[in-house]
């Protein structure tokens, strides 16, 4: 388990720039940066006992946030 956000210009570096331009363009992928951002933020909360929740809830918010970011490279790589 990792205490460190994954914040998306940290994840996908090299992507910063169209990840701006994108959120600028395209109204579905701003939505999918802000649910990221959201179910990321709330991940960072549980791992450092902010907003505990149990470990079910966590692993779900976990799969989530990796379902948002796999949507997010489908943008990227494209």
């Amino acid at each position: 388990m990792s205490n460190t956000p994954h914040e998306l210009h940290e994840e996908f570096p090299e992507y910063q720039e169209k990840i701006h331009d994108l959120k600028q363009a395209d109204a579905h992928f701003a939505k999918l940066a802000e649910d990221y951002h959201e179910v990321n933020r709330a991940v960072h909360r549980a791992e450092t006992n902010v907003e505990p929740m149990d470990q079910l809830a966590e692993t779900d918010l976990r799969k989530r946030r990796a379902v948002l970011k796999d949507q997010i490279w489908g943008y990227l790589s494209a």
